[in-house]
């Protein structure tokens, strides 16, 4: 797991629509910290430090410490309220999360061994099916990425969650089936030069009833 970065938040008094409106003037956006065992707390990030993690693309799958006053409070965002033109966060809802705590994030797919697998080495394509998975895993123990291996992957092959090794503790969301993550699709030549001896199979079957027919 990457190590945890850090972000400093104040606590803030105003609340309400024109209260969070003058927040976002003074290039901050308001924020809520709340868990098993608090009481919701209202606090402010600085935008552009929220912004620079946001863009990351894995916000919500990060576990961040929190520097309130100096002391520090272990969370994961939990949801996002964005801007509906501009895209960028309105607020911001923060879980406080403790070490036996369980959570569920989106998980990025990262494959390796692409340049020796045996079906993209005979022209075939990697096509995929999830680029995230998502992962029940301790709060504690978020993996950056799964990896799946294409070293014996062949044309025509489907690669499914079960041929992923994930980390102790960690198991997907998804257990009433093994979903596909990828597939090797076979090259387009390969495939037009199939369906058209499949057609003169057929063809050929044809004519030989027809010849059977004709002789009754």
């Amino acid at each position: 797991m990457a190590d945890i970065q850090e972000i400093e938040v104040k606590i803030r008094d105003q609340i309400g629509t024109g209260g969070s409106r003058a927040i976002r003037r003074d290039g901050n956006t308001p924020a809520i910290l709340y868990g098993t065992g608090i009481d919701p707390i209202n606090i402010t990030v600085e935008t552009k430090v929220l912004v620079k993690h946001f863009q990351t693309g894995r916000f919500l799958s990060t576990l961040y410490d929190l520097n309130l006053d100096g002391k520090k409070t272990r969370v994961i965002p939990k949801d996002v309220q964005l801007h509906p033109v501009k895209d960028t966060p309105l607020h911001v809802d923060f879980l406080l999360l403790s070490k036996e705590a369980k959570v569920v994030v989106e998980v990025p797919v990262s494959f390796i061994n692409d340049d020796i697998c045996p079906g993209i080495k005979k022209g075939g394509v990697l096509n995929v099916v999830r680029y995230n998975v998502e992962l029940s895993c301790p709060a504690d123990a978020i993996p950056e990425n799964i990896i799946v291996d294409l070293s014996e992957a062949d044309t025509g092959d489907s690669i499914h969650i079960s041929a992923v090794t994930l980390p102790e503790d960690v198991t997907s969301t998804i257990t009433d089936r093994d979903f596909t993550i990828a597939t090797i699709a076979a090259p387009a030549g390969i495939t037009e030069e199939a369906d058209e001896t499949e057609e003169v199979e057929d063809s050929d079957a044809q004519e030989t009833s027809d010849d059977e027919d004709s002789q009754e």
